[in-house]
């Protein structure tokens, strides 16, 4: 295996494309279930395969043909799931806190507060009505960018995008970091 690795390596560090293909064959499953063990999506699995390996494509220069491949490219694969995680998780946080919010009139106490309140509410009805559908589905209904690309028959990277799109309009509309403290 390291003989292997070693060879292609090589290769792939003068850009052999053809040995880049050869690696990302070599590991594609088990990197696909390492990731799906961890992060529990497949089709995330695989985007995060895919992006770790256009990370080593750019960066080739910089590996080191002496230090082991495998575990360069596995500790990359954890950390990018770790971080996934880390982002699923402040978004689940964020979402609960919002619905608190939106739930409890009586969340705030000062008037600088209601009116925060208030423009995040007119700022969610001025979002375009598709990309509103998108942010009640995940936000209200907390339903997963999977499940909101089935029910509005659109891709999975659409609703990311949407939401994105969505979260940089409200956050100009409203100072976030003062409401989720």
């Amino acid at each position: 295996m390291e003989k292997f690795d070693n060879h292609f390596i090589k290769k792939l560090i003068g850009g052999d494309f053809d040995a880049f293909k050869e690696l990302y064959n070599h590991y594609y499953r088990q990197g696909l279930l390492f990731l799906t063990s961890i992060i529990k999506d497949k089709e995330e699995a695989e985007n995060m395969l895919q992006d770790v390996f256009v990370k080593i494509w750019l960066r080739r220069e910089q590996i080191n043909p002496e230090l082991n491949f495998n575990s360069y490219l596995f500790t990359c694969l954890r950390n990018m799931a770790f971080d996934y995680l880390k982002k699923v998780e402040k978004n689940h946080q964020m979402r609960v806190q919002f619905m608190q919010m939106m739930e409890n009139e009586s969340y705030s106490d000062t008037d600088a507060e209601d009116r925060r309140i208030a423009l995040l509410k007119n700022a969610l009805e001025n979002l375009p009505e598709k990309r509103k559908m998108i942010v009640k589905l995940n936000i209200e209904e907390g339903k997963s960018y999977q499940e909101i690309a089935e029910i509005m028959r659109i891709s999975k990277n659409t609703v990311k995008n949407q939401l994105v799109k969505a979260k940089q309009f409200l956050r100009r509309r409203v100072d976030f970091n003062v409401i989720f403290q």
